[in-house]
């Protein structure tokens, strides 16, 4: 409710500004994002590192599960002392895998940080290449419609492509 409450007041502020000679513009941050040549190679490093926490997960994973099918098999077999030890290690080994998974898959976990950090700069560029191109064209406001406020737009007024044209040329 606030967010169409926040749309209307702006497409009114905007309308007695643009009555007064304000010229405003538009782009879609998310077009721009997803097809500046730097977010694919971002992309890239950051899949890298996922596949390298998978792996680590995996291996840890089938770690478990040795020492549970070592359990299974082999509980007949064992003394009480070498039943416990495997016990022990199987607690130890499923901890360390849920510690894991909670450092790098958490709320806080690495793999935000490093989306963070891999998109954070790629953000930065495309709000310093929107400023730049609208004061070359004399706007005097930017709206983006990737944040779902914008109601109309004329596609005249659009500077989606040439941002993503002027990062890419780059």
């Amino acid at each position: 409710m606030w967010r169409h409450l926040f749309a209307i007041l702006l497409l009114l502020t905007m309308t007695s500004f643009a009555e007064d000679g304000l010229r405003i513009a538009h782009v879609d941050s998310k077009l721009i994002f997803d097809g500046y040549k730097g977010t694919r190679k971002a992309q890239e490093e950051f899949d890298r590192q996922v596949a390298k926490w998978e792996q680590q997960a995996n291996l840890l994973q089938k770690e478990l599960a040795s020492i549970k099918e070592r359990l299974d098999k082999q509980s007949l077999m064992l003394s009480d002392e070498k039943k416990r030890e495997l016990e022990a290690d199987y607690a130890k080994k499923d901890t360390e895998l849920k510690d894991f998974i909670s450092k790098v898959y958490g709320r806080t976990g690495e793999l935000i940080s490093e989306n963070e950090k891999v998109s954070a700069p790629i953000i930065q560029l495309i709000r310093k290449a929107v400023n730049e191109i609208a004061l070359q064209e004399g706007y005097d406001m930017v709206v983006d419609r990737a944040t779902g406020a914008v109601l109309f737009w004329k596609n005249e007024n659009d500077l989606t492509q040439k941002v993503l044209d002027y990062l890419n040329s780059r």
